[in-house]
Protein backbone atom coordinates (compact mmCIF):
# COMPACT_ATOMS: atom_id res chain seq x y z
CA UNK A 1 0.00 0.00 0.00
CA UNK A 2 1.40 3.25 -1.12
CA UNK A 3 2.44 5.50 1.68
CA UNK A 4 -0.55 8.58 0.81
CA UNK A 5 -3.13 5.57 0.57
CA UNK A 6 -2.12 4.30 4.38
CA UNK A 7 -2.58 8.61 5.68
CA UNK A 8 -6.30 8.01 3.87
CA UNK A 9 -6.99 4.10 5.38
CA UNK A 10 -10.46 4.22 6.69
CA UNK A 11 -12.11 2.99 9.84
CA UNK A 12 -13.93 -0.11 9.36
CA UNK A 13 -17.31 -0.29 10.71
CA UNK A 14 -18.82 -2.99 12.05
CA UNK A 15 -22.57 -3.13 13.69
CA UNK A 16 -21.69 -5.87 15.93
CA UNK A 17 -19.53 -3.44 17.56
CA UNK A 18 -21.48 -1.29 18.20
CA UNK A 19 -22.55 -2.58 21.19
CA UNK A 20 -19.18 -3.68 22.72
CA UNK A 21 -17.29 -0.42 23.54
CA UNK A 22 -16.91 -0.48 26.93
CA UNK A 23 -18.72 2.11 28.00
CA UNK A 24 -21.97 2.22 29.97
CA UNK A 25 -25.89 2.72 27.60
CA UNK A 26 -27.69 5.19 30.23
CA UNK A 27 -28.70 7.85 28.37
CA UNK A 28 -32.24 8.46 27.00
CA UNK A 29 -33.64 11.12 24.81
CA UNK A 30 -34.26 13.53 27.33
CA UNK A 31 -30.92 13.58 28.89
CA UNK A 32 -29.36 13.78 25.77
CA UNK A 33 -31.87 16.55 25.52
CA UNK A 34 -30.96 18.42 28.50
CA UNK A 35 -27.35 17.88 27.59
CA UNK A 36 -27.46 19.78 24.46
CA UNK A 37 -29.31 22.71 26.09
CA UNK A 38 -27.12 22.62 28.73
CA UNK A 39 -23.80 23.16 26.59
CA UNK A 40 -26.07 25.76 24.29
CA UNK A 41 -27.69 27.89 26.69
CA UNK A 42 -24.65 29.07 29.03
CA UNK A 43 -23.88 33.01 30.41
CA UNK A 44 -24.29 33.69 26.70
CA UNK A 45 -27.89 34.16 26.81
CA UNK A 46 -27.92 37.21 29.36
CA UNK A 47 -25.12 38.77 27.27
CA UNK A 48 -25.32 38.38 23.35
CA UNK A 49 -28.91 39.14 22.70
CA UNK A 50 -27.77 42.80 24.33
CA UNK A 51 -24.90 42.88 22.27
CA UNK A 52 -26.30 41.69 18.92
CA UNK A 53 -29.06 44.22 19.23
CA UNK A 54 -26.97 47.36 20.21
CA UNK A 55 -24.44 46.80 17.99
CA UNK A 56 -26.30 44.94 15.06
CA UNK A 57 -29.35 44.09 14.22
CA UNK A 58 -31.77 46.62 16.74
CA UNK A 59 -35.05 44.67 18.08
CA UNK A 60 -34.80 42.34 15.05
CA UNK A 61 -32.37 40.61 17.42
CA UNK A 62 -34.52 38.14 17.64
CA UNK A 63 -35.07 37.38 14.14
CA UNK A 64 -31.04 36.93 13.76
CA UNK A 65 -31.23 34.32 16.19
CA UNK A 66 -33.52 32.22 14.31
CA UNK A 67 -31.61 33.01 10.99
CA UNK A 68 -28.30 31.61 13.17
CA UNK A 69 -30.72 28.49 14.66
CA UNK A 70 -31.95 27.75 10.60
CA UNK A 71 -28.16 27.88 9.53
CA UNK A 72 -27.01 25.24 12.47
CA UNK A 73 -29.84 23.44 12.11
CA UNK A 74 -28.89 22.43 8.61
CA UNK A 75 -25.20 20.49 10.15
CA UNK A 76 -27.42 19.71 13.22
CA UNK A 77 -29.71 17.35 10.77
CA UNK A 78 -26.15 15.93 9.38
CA UNK A 79 -25.51 14.89 12.84
CA UNK A 80 -28.05 13.50 13.47
CA UNK A 81 -27.53 11.51 10.64
CA UNK A 82 -24.19 10.05 11.34
CA UNK A 83 -24.90 9.56 15.12
CA UNK A 84 -27.65 7.16 14.15
CA UNK A 85 -26.04 5.08 11.75
CA UNK A 86 -22.79 4.92 13.51
CA UNK A 87 -23.48 5.10 17.60
CA UNK A 88 -19.77 5.82 18.50
CA UNK A 89 -18.29 7.87 20.87
CA UNK A 90 -15.85 10.49 18.89
CA UNK A 91 -18.51 12.27 17.00
CA UNK A 92 -17.05 14.33 14.36
CA UNK A 93 -13.96 12.68 14.34
CA UNK A 94 -15.20 9.15 13.68
CA UNK A 95 -17.53 10.11 11.28
CA UNK A 96 -14.56 11.33 9.42
CA UNK A 97 -12.40 8.54 9.91
CA UNK A 98 -15.45 6.73 8.62
CA UNK A 99 -15.77 8.24 5.25
CA UNK A 100 -12.58 10.21 4.68
CA UNK A 101 -9.33 8.05 6.27
CA UNK A 102 -7.50 8.80 9.56
CA UNK A 103 -5.30 11.54 8.54
CA UNK A 104 -8.03 13.63 8.33
CA UNK A 105 -9.79 12.08 11.04
CA UNK A 106 -6.84 13.02 13.40
CA UNK A 107 -6.41 16.84 11.88
CA UNK A 108 -10.13 17.19 12.75
CA UNK A 109 -9.85 15.15 16.28
CA UNK A 110 -7.04 17.52 17.33
CA UNK A 111 -8.95 20.14 16.17
CA UNK A 112 -11.65 19.76 18.11
CA UNK A 113 -9.29 18.68 20.96
CA UNK A 114 -8.88 22.57 20.87
CA UNK A 115 -12.42 23.15 21.00
CA UNK A 116 -13.20 21.51 24.04
CA UNK A 117 -9.90 22.68 25.95
CA UNK A 118 -10.34 25.71 25.59
CA UNK A 119 -14.31 26.22 25.82
CA UNK A 120 -14.18 24.73 29.32
CA UNK A 121 -11.10 27.22 30.23
CA UNK A 122 -12.46 30.32 29.12
CA UNK A 123 -16.16 29.36 30.50
CA UNK A 124 -14.11 28.68 34.07
CA UNK A 125 -13.17 32.10 33.52
CA UNK A 126 -16.01 33.46 33.01
CA UNK A 127 -17.94 31.48 35.63
CA UNK A 128 -15.16 32.98 38.00
CA UNK A 129 -16.47 36.33 37.56
CA UNK A 130 -19.92 35.65 37.89
CA UNK A 131 -19.46 33.41 40.82
CA UNK A 132 -17.58 37.02 42.54
CA UNK A 133 -20.31 38.71 41.33
CA UNK A 134 -22.80 36.70 43.14
CA UNK A 135 -21.00 36.06 46.11
CA UNK A 136 -20.11 40.21 46.48
CA UNK A 137 -24.17 40.61 46.82
CA UNK A 138 -23.58 38.37 50.43
CA UNK A 139 -20.57 40.61 51.16
CA UNK A 140 -18.07 37.90 50.89
CA UNK A 141 -14.41 39.37 48.61
CA UNK A 142 -12.05 37.16 47.12
CA UNK A 143 -8.18 38.38 46.79
CA UNK A 144 -7.63 39.40 43.22
CA UNK A 145 -4.87 37.36 42.95
CA UNK A 146 -6.11 34.31 43.75
CA UNK A 147 -9.76 35.29 41.36
CA UNK A 148 -8.36 36.40 38.50
CA UNK A 149 -5.58 35.08 35.87
CA UNK A 150 -3.49 37.62 33.58
CA UNK A 151 -4.75 38.95 30.42
CA UNK A 152 -8.59 38.28 31.28
CA UNK A 153 -11.00 41.11 31.12
CA UNK A 154 -10.41 43.66 33.24
CA UNK A 155 -7.48 42.91 35.06
CA UNK A 156 -4.11 43.20 34.57
CA UNK A 157 -0.44 41.65 35.48
CA UNK A 158 0.08 37.70 36.57
CA UNK A 159 -2.20 35.79 38.90
CA UNK A 160 -3.85 32.43 39.39
CA UNK A 161 -7.56 32.10 39.21
CA UNK A 162 -8.09 29.41 42.18
CA UNK A 163 -11.86 29.61 41.47
CA UNK A 164 -11.57 28.78 37.72
CA UNK A 165 -8.79 25.87 38.28
CA UNK A 166 -11.33 24.09 41.56
CA UNK A 167 -14.59 24.33 39.56
CA UNK A 168 -13.10 22.56 36.72
CA UNK A 169 -11.58 20.22 38.86
CA UNK A 170 -14.88 20.26 40.85
CA UNK A 171 -16.85 18.94 37.57
CA UNK A 172 -13.90 16.53 36.49
CA UNK A 173 -14.96 14.79 39.80
CA UNK A 174 -18.41 14.86 39.27
CA UNK A 175 -17.94 13.14 35.68
CA UNK A 176 -15.48 10.65 37.35
CA UNK A 177 -18.83 9.31 39.70
CA UNK A 178 -20.17 7.88 36.78
CA UNK A 179 -22.19 9.37 33.88
CA UNK A 180 -25.97 8.88 35.29
CA UNK A 181 -25.24 10.70 38.40
CA UNK A 182 -23.47 13.63 36.04
CA UNK A 183 -26.69 13.59 33.60
CA UNK A 184 -29.08 13.94 36.62
CA UNK A 185 -26.69 16.89 38.26
CA UNK A 186 -26.85 18.39 35.11
CA UNK A 187 -30.47 17.86 33.94
CA UNK A 188 -31.55 19.45 37.22
CA UNK A 189 -29.11 22.79 36.74
CA UNK A 190 -30.26 22.94 33.37
CA UNK A 191 -33.96 22.98 34.47
CA UNK A 192 -32.97 25.56 37.07
CA UNK A 193 -31.43 27.61 34.37
CA UNK A 194 -34.57 27.45 32.15
CA UNK A 195 -36.78 28.50 35.44
CA UNK A 196 -34.38 31.80 35.74
CA UNK A 197 -34.79 32.51 32.20
CA UNK A 198 -38.50 32.26 32.03
CA UNK A 199 -38.47 34.40 35.51
CA UNK A 200 -36.98 36.90 33.38
CA UNK A 201 -39.78 36.66 30.56
CA UNK A 202 -42.73 36.87 33.16
CA UNK A 203 -41.46 39.41 35.22
CA UNK A 204 -40.12 42.02 32.28
CA UNK A 205 -42.85 40.99 29.85
CA UNK A 206 -45.55 43.44 31.78
CA UNK A 207 -42.86 45.95 30.86
CA UNK A 208 -42.65 46.03 27.30
CA UNK A 209 -43.26 49.50 25.13
CA UNK A 210 -44.56 48.79 21.59
CA UNK A 211 -41.85 52.25 20.86
CA UNK A 212 -38.92 50.30 21.73
CA UNK A 213 -39.34 48.12 18.80
CA UNK A 214 -39.08 50.97 16.16
CA UNK A 215 -37.28 51.18 13.71
CA UNK A 216 -37.32 47.02 13.85
CA UNK A 217 -34.71 46.78 11.63
CA UNK A 218 -32.01 50.52 11.94
CA UNK A 219 -29.04 48.65 10.30
CA UNK A 220 -31.07 47.02 7.36
CA UNK A 221 -31.25 43.38 6.35
CA UNK A 222 -27.08 44.02 6.59
CA UNK A 223 -26.79 44.31 10.38
CA UNK A 224 -29.48 41.10 10.48
CA UNK A 225 -27.12 39.13 9.01
CA UNK A 226 -23.92 40.14 11.25
CA UNK A 227 -26.06 39.54 14.33
CA UNK A 228 -26.87 36.06 12.69
CA UNK A 229 -22.99 35.72 12.32
CA UNK A 230 -22.91 36.37 16.19
CA UNK A 231 -25.51 34.83 17.12
CA UNK A 232 -24.65 31.27 15.48
CA UNK A 233 -21.64 30.73 18.15
CA UNK A 234 -24.34 30.62 20.59
CA UNK A 235 -25.70 27.16 19.20
CA UNK A 236 -23.04 25.67 18.21
CA UNK A 237 -22.14 23.43 21.74
CA UNK A 238 -24.58 21.00 20.33
CA UNK A 239 -22.03 18.95 18.81
CA UNK A 240 -21.01 17.66 22.37
CA UNK A 241 -24.21 15.65 22.81
CA UNK A 242 -22.84 13.56 19.67
CA UNK A 243 -20.13 12.57 21.47
CA UNK A 244 -22.47 10.50 23.64
CA UNK A 245 -23.95 8.21 20.92
CA UNK A 246 -22.44 5.29 22.22
CA UNK A 247 -23.83 6.14 25.85
CA UNK A 248 -27.36 5.81 24.27
CA UNK A 249 -29.72 3.26 25.36
CA UNK A 250 -31.81 3.64 21.73
CA UNK A 251 -29.36 5.53 20.02
CA UNK A 252 -31.11 5.46 16.08
CA UNK A 253 -34.09 7.12 17.75
CA UNK A 254 -32.93 8.98 20.76
CA UNK A 255 -29.37 10.65 19.09
CA UNK A 256 -32.09 12.50 16.53
CA UNK A 257 -34.24 13.56 19.21
CA UNK A 258 -31.67 14.75 21.32
CA UNK A 259 -29.41 16.80 18.91
CA UNK A 260 -33.05 18.55 17.03
CA UNK A 261 -34.52 19.03 20.16
CA UNK A 262 -31.54 20.49 22.14
CA UNK A 263 -31.65 22.95 19.60
CA UNK A 264 -35.42 23.63 19.46
CA UNK A 265 -35.30 24.47 23.14
CA UNK A 266 -32.15 26.73 22.87
CA UNK A 267 -33.59 28.73 19.97
CA UNK A 268 -36.89 29.17 21.37
CA UNK A 269 -35.02 30.69 24.84
CA UNK A 270 -32.88 32.89 23.02
CA UNK A 271 -35.37 34.85 20.79
CA UNK A 272 -37.84 34.90 23.78
CA UNK A 273 -34.99 36.48 25.77
CA UNK A 274 -34.24 38.92 22.75
CA UNK A 275 -37.54 40.07 21.73
CA UNK A 276 -38.57 40.46 25.69
CA UNK A 277 -35.08 42.74 26.42
CA UNK A 278 -35.15 44.86 23.18
CA UNK A 279 -38.98 45.54 24.36
CA UNK A 280 -38.38 46.55 27.50
CA UNK A 281 -35.19 48.60 27.12
CA UNK A 282 -34.35 50.59 23.81
CA UNK A 283 -31.62 48.43 21.50
CA UNK A 284 -29.38 51.99 21.64
CA UNK A 285 -28.61 50.97 25.46
CA UNK A 286 -27.96 47.72 25.56
CA UNK A 287 -24.44 47.55 24.73
CA UNK A 288 -23.63 46.75 28.46
CA UNK A 289 -21.41 43.69 29.91
CA UNK A 290 -24.79 42.86 31.14
CA UNK A 291 -27.81 43.35 29.61
CA UNK A 292 -30.08 41.65 31.47
CA UNK A 293 -29.38 43.04 35.16
CA UNK A 294 -29.55 46.37 33.41
CA UNK A 295 -32.70 46.01 31.55
CA UNK A 296 -34.28 44.95 35.58
CA UNK A 297 -32.34 47.85 37.08
CA UNK A 298 -34.36 50.29 34.55
CA UNK A 299 -37.87 48.45 35.48
CA UNK A 300 -36.88 48.75 39.16
CA UNK A 301 -37.03 44.89 39.26
CA UNK A 302 -33.49 44.56 41.42
CA UNK A 303 -34.58 41.82 42.96
CA UNK A 304 -34.49 39.56 40.35
CA UNK A 305 -31.23 40.29 39.27
CA UNK A 306 -29.35 38.29 41.98
CA UNK A 307 -31.61 35.24 41.01
CA UNK A 308 -30.23 36.22 37.41
CA UNK A 309 -26.59 35.87 38.30
CA UNK A 310 -27.28 32.84 39.67
CA UNK A 311 -29.01 31.29 36.68
CA UNK A 312 -25.61 32.64 35.13
CA UNK A 313 -23.47 30.48 37.43
CA UNK A 314 -25.52 27.70 36.88
CA UNK A 315 -25.93 28.13 33.26
CA UNK A 316 -22.28 28.41 32.65
CA UNK A 317 -21.96 25.47 35.24
CA UNK A 318 -24.02 22.98 32.88
CA UNK A 319 -21.47 24.20 29.93
CA UNK A 320 -18.90 22.70 32.02
CA UNK A 321 -20.32 19.42 32.43
CA UNK A 322 -21.24 18.79 29.38
CA UNK A 323 -17.72 20.51 27.21
CA UNK A 324 -15.44 18.61 29.51
CA UNK A 325 -17.13 15.33 29.30
CA UNK A 326 -17.49 15.74 25.16
CA UNK A 327 -13.57 16.37 25.52
CA UNK A 328 -12.70 13.16 27.07
CA UNK A 329 -15.15 11.02 24.91
CA UNK A 330 -13.17 12.35 22.46
CA UNK A 331 -9.81 11.51 23.81
CA UNK A 332 -11.22 8.04 24.51
CA UNK A 333 -12.17 7.75 20.78
CA UNK A 334 -9.31 8.62 19.24
CA UNK A 335 -7.19 6.92 22.26
CA UNK A 336 -9.06 3.61 21.19
CA UNK A 337 -7.68 3.89 17.83
CA UNK A 338 -4.27 4.03 18.89
CA UNK A 339 -3.82 7.48 17.96
CA UNK A 340 -3.08 8.51 21.52
CA UNK A 341 -1.32 6.72 24.53
CA UNK A 342 -3.72 3.73 25.63
CA UNK A 343 -4.16 5.45 28.98
CA UNK A 344 -7.01 7.66 27.68
CA UNK A 345 -8.90 4.54 27.12
CA UNK A 346 -8.99 3.21 30.39
CA UNK A 347 -12.37 2.24 31.33
CA UNK A 348 -13.07 1.70 35.13
CA UNK A 349 -14.89 -1.36 35.23
CA UNK A 350 -16.92 0.51 38.18
CA UNK A 351 -18.62 3.46 36.65
CA UNK A 352 -17.40 2.95 33.18
CA UNK A 353 -16.08 5.78 32.68
CA UNK A 354 -12.46 7.15 31.52
CA UNK A 355 -11.11 7.86 34.55
CA UNK A 356 -7.57 8.77 33.76
CA UNK A 357 -8.84 10.73 30.42
CA UNK A 358 -10.79 12.51 32.38
CA UNK A 359 -9.03 13.54 35.21
CA UNK A 360 -5.92 14.32 32.31
CA UNK A 361 -8.17 16.71 30.32
CA UNK A 362 -9.65 18.01 33.49
CA UNK A 363 -6.06 18.98 34.72
CA UNK A 364 -5.07 20.68 32.16
CA UNK A 365 -8.20 22.86 31.52
CA UNK A 366 -7.72 23.79 35.00
CA UNK A 367 -4.22 24.91 34.57
CA UNK A 368 -5.32 27.03 31.24
CA UNK A 369 -7.80 28.50 33.08
CA UNK A 370 -5.70 29.08 36.01
CA UNK A 371 -2.84 31.02 34.34
CA UNK A 372 -3.42 31.68 30.35
CA UNK A 373 -5.02 34.98 28.79
CA UNK A 374 -8.22 33.32 27.03
CA UNK A 375 -9.22 36.54 25.18
CA UNK A 376 -7.86 35.85 22.35
CA UNK A 377 -7.06 31.81 22.71
CA UNK A 378 -10.31 31.08 23.19
CA UNK A 379 -11.70 31.70 19.02
CA UNK A 380 -9.82 28.35 18.64
CA UNK A 381 -13.33 27.04 20.35
CA UNK A 382 -15.47 28.88 17.42
CA UNK A 383 -12.90 27.89 13.73
CA UNK A 384 -12.76 24.20 15.11
CA UNK A 385 -15.99 23.60 15.51
CA UNK A 386 -17.04 25.39 12.18
CA UNK A 387 -14.37 23.16 10.44
CA UNK A 388 -15.95 19.95 12.50
CA UNK A 389 -19.25 21.06 10.64
CA UNK A 390 -18.21 21.57 7.33
CA UNK A 391 -16.48 18.61 7.27
CA UNK A 392 -19.63 16.11 9.25
CA UNK A 393 -21.91 17.71 6.21
CA UNK A 394 -19.94 17.09 3.48
CA UNK A 395 -19.27 13.58 4.52
CA UNK A 396 -22.73 12.76 5.18
CA UNK A 397 -22.47 12.48 0.70
CA UNK A 398 -19.70 9.96 1.41
CA UNK A 399 -21.58 8.32 4.21
CA UNK A 400 -24.65 7.13 1.71
CA UNK A 401 -22.22 6.06 -0.16
CA UNK A 402 -20.30 3.77 1.98
CA UNK A 403 -20.78 0.65 1.20
CA UNK A 404 -20.99 -1.34 4.49
CA UNK A 405 -22.94 1.55 6.24
CA UNK A 406 -25.78 1.66 3.20
CA UNK A 407 -26.94 -1.91 4.37
CA UNK A 408 -27.46 0.05 7.96
CA UNK A 409 -31.17 0.83 8.68
CA UNK A 410 -30.70 4.57 10.13
CA UNK A 411 -33.60 5.97 11.37
CA UNK A 412 -32.72 9.47 10.73
CA UNK A 413 -31.95 10.79 7.07
CA UNK A 414 -30.85 14.14 6.25
CA UNK A 415 -34.29 15.55 4.22
CA UNK A 416 -33.45 17.62 0.92
CA UNK A 417 -30.04 14.94 0.32
CA UNK A 418 -27.68 16.44 -1.52
CA UNK A 419 -28.69 19.89 -1.42
CA UNK A 420 -28.85 20.20 2.39
CA UNK A 421 -26.18 18.47 3.77
CA UNK A 422 -23.81 20.43 0.86
CA UNK A 423 -25.51 23.90 1.66
CA UNK A 424 -24.17 23.42 5.43
CA UNK A 425 -21.00 22.75 4.22
CA UNK A 426 -20.67 25.81 1.46
CA UNK A 427 -22.69 28.21 4.99
CA UNK A 428 -19.84 26.67 7.17
CA UNK A 429 -16.72 27.67 5.03
CA UNK A 430 -18.07 30.94 4.77
CA UNK A 431 -18.52 31.53 8.43
CA UNK A 432 -15.29 30.40 8.46
CA UNK A 433 -13.62 32.69 6.03
CA UNK A 434 -15.04 35.71 8.30
CA UNK A 435 -12.86 34.92 11.14
CA UNK A 436 -9.87 37.04 12.12
CA UNK A 437 -6.49 36.63 10.42
CA UNK A 438 -5.38 36.05 14.35
CA UNK A 439 -8.11 32.66 14.66
CA UNK A 440 -6.58 31.99 11.29
CA UNK A 441 -3.05 32.16 12.32
CA UNK A 442 -3.33 30.67 15.66
CA UNK A 443 -5.20 27.50 13.83
CA UNK A 444 -2.23 26.85 12.07
CA UNK A 445 -0.28 26.68 14.42
CA UNK A 446 -2.25 23.91 16.52
CA UNK A 447 -2.55 22.17 13.66
CA UNK A 448 1.45 22.02 13.08
CA UNK A 449 1.38 21.09 16.49
CA UNK A 450 -1.26 18.27 15.67
CA UNK A 451 1.25 17.09 12.29
CA UNK A 452 4.32 16.73 14.18
CA UNK A 453 2.38 14.60 17.20
CA UNK A 454 0.50 11.99 14.28
CA UNK A 455 3.91 11.11 12.68
CA UNK A 456 5.93 11.24 15.81
CA UNK A 457 3.67 8.73 17.22
CA UNK A 458 -0.29 8.26 16.09
CA UNK A 459 1.02 6.64 12.36
CA UNK A 460 3.41 4.34 14.05
CA UNK A 461 0.79 3.23 16.69
CA UNK A 462 -2.31 3.20 14.59
CA UNK A 463 -4.45 0.08 15.38
CA UNK A 464 -6.21 -0.26 12.03
CA UNK A 465 -3.09 0.20 10.16
CA UNK A 466 -1.20 -2.21 12.22
CA UNK A 467 -4.10 -4.40 11.48
CA UNK A 468 -3.25 -3.89 7.61
CA UNK A 469 0.75 -4.72 8.13
CA UNK A 470 -0.55 -7.56 9.56
CA UNK A 471 -2.40 -9.03 7.00
CA UNK A 472 0.02 -7.96 4.29
CA UNK A 473 2.94 -9.94 6.26
CA UNK A 474 0.72 -12.93 6.23
CA UNK A 475 -0.13 -12.71 2.61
Amino acid sequence: MKASQRLLVKKPVNPASFNKGGLAKTLSAFSLTMMGVGAIVGSGIFITPGIIAAKYAGPAAMLSFVIAAVVCSLAALCYAEFSSTIPLAGSAYTYVYTVFGEFLAWILGWSLISEYLFAVSSVAVSWSSYFQNLMSGFGVKFPAFLSAAAGTAGTSGAGFNLIAFVVVLAVSLLLVGGLQESTRVNSIMVIIKILVIMLFIGVAIFFVKPANYHPFMPHGVNGLVKGASLAFYAYIGFDAVSTASEEVKNPKRNMPIGIVGSLVVASILYVAMAAVLVGVVHYSKLNVGDPVAYALAVIHQNWAAGIVSLGAVVGMTTVLIVMLYGGTRLLFAISRDGLLPKVFRTVSPHTKVPVKSTWIFGIIASIFAAVIPLDKIAELVNIGTLFAFAMVSIGVVFLRRHETLQQIDSSFKVPFYPVLPIVSFLACIYLMLNLQAFTWHMFGVWLAIGIVIYFAYSYRHSRIRAGLRNKEAKS
